[in-house]
């Protein structure tokens, strides 16, 4: 994934980030079972399933939207249909789309903002639904104690799984705590059931303390297994 700090002030398409984007109403939306977006990353995902397809053809041609979904837990004997998804989400917006020779193509999405979905549609091949956008208002930084906190955890966890540090630019005081925060809770090897309860977070202080306490099981997990046998 890239974040929109390593995309600095524009897209990959060439268009300023900071601008508004339209978010329609009614969108289509790309539930899986092991995919969870956030506001502030980029997604990368390789679309091959006809339904899809057509997805991904009416987003050009419509609002540039697609909102991933996690499937839940029980989805397997229905994936084909329209198996149950959480309610919350994240928009992305579709800034790439590579064609594939075979009518497959590769697509690249931008998180724009958390969604909760309020109706169902299935009148298309692929799952739609209307949505209510779920921002969280002019919070623009965590509370110093909280963002430090959060670093050190994620040294210590670094640290633990001898990681090699390419993670140490995101410790800069010139990332914001949104991307910070949001890059993060992408990146970390955690179920996807985990990282649906960051997204559901209400704010981004109760995602960032989520995030240390989850970093935290991690490491107290990971020592444990070395122990074991």
């Amino acid at each position: 994934m890239q974040t929109d700090r390593e995309r600095e002030h524009h897209g990959p398409d060439g268009h300023d980030r900071n601008a508004p984007f339209p978010i329609p109403t009614t969108i289509p939306v790309f539930a899986l079972p092991n995919v969870v977006l956030f506001p502030k990353t980029y997604l990368p995902l390789h679309i091959f399933e006809p339904r899809y397809r057509q997805m991904v053809d009416d987003a050009v041609m419509g609002g540039q939207c697609i909102g991933m979904a996690l499937l839940k837990e029980g989805w397997e004997p229905s994936y084909y249909g329209n198996p149950p998804v959480f309610t919350m989400g994240c928009i992305g917006r579709l800034v790439s789309v590579q064609p594939l020779a075979d009518g497959r193509s590769n697509i690249l999405l931008q998180g724009l903002e958390r969604f909760e979905v309020m109706e169902e549609l299935h009148d298309q091949p692929y799952r739609q639904a209307t949505i209510s956008l779920e921002t969280r208002g002019a919070e623009a930084s965590l509370n110093q104690t909280v963002r430090q906190r959060l670093v050190t955890t994620l040294e210590g966890y670094l640290r633990s799984r001898q990681e090699p540090p390419t993670w140490q630019g995101w410790f800069r005081e010139d990332v914001s705590d949104d991307i910070l925060v949001n890059t993060l809770s992408s990146y970390l090897d955690c179920t996807p059931l985990e990282k649906q309860f960051l997204l559901e977070a209400d704010s981004l202080h109760q995602q960032a303390g989520r995030l240390s306490d989850l970093i935290q099981f991690l490491m107290h997990d990971h020592h444990g297994a070395k122990g074991l046998g």
